[in-house]
């Protein structure tokens, strides 16, 4: 299964978090990381591997994007800031819109993404 996480500047220490109090689950089911490129280093050092992709700003937001729409990419966790402007937010919304229309589970806050992990 492979996941997806995302978050922007101010929720990247959350998201970072969140996967350690997750890490069994993410070792026994398997789960194959990706990620857009600040997120993935900072999973990195926290000991997470991760297929890392280009900064959101940069079009790592559409990069998984297109997994989703190929149909590769089977769950997203995007924690977003919603009291930051972010110049790239037409990345962001297809990226979720793809997720609707694929019908991909997406989490965009941690108490979504918590449910999620249990259904695994």
């Amino acid at each position: 299964m492979e996941i997806a996480i995302i978050a922007h500047d101010g929720k990247k220490a959350e998201m970072v978090q969140f996967l350690n109090e997750h890490k069994a689950i993410l070792h026994q089911k398997e789960i194959e990381l990706i990620s857009t490129g600040t997120t993935g280093t900072k999973a990195e050092k926290a000991g997470f591997k991760v297929k890392k992709f280009l900064s959101g700003p940069y079009g790592g937001d559409a990069q998984i994007a297109s997994r989703v729409a190929e149909g590769k990419c089977n769950m997203v966790l995007f924690f977003r800031d919603p009291h930051e402007k972010h110049p790239h937010e037409p990345d962001i919304s297809m990226l979720l819109r793809l997720c609707d229309v694929h019908d991909v589970p997406l989490a965009t806050n941690p108490a979504t993404a918590e449910l999620l992990m249990k259904s695994i």
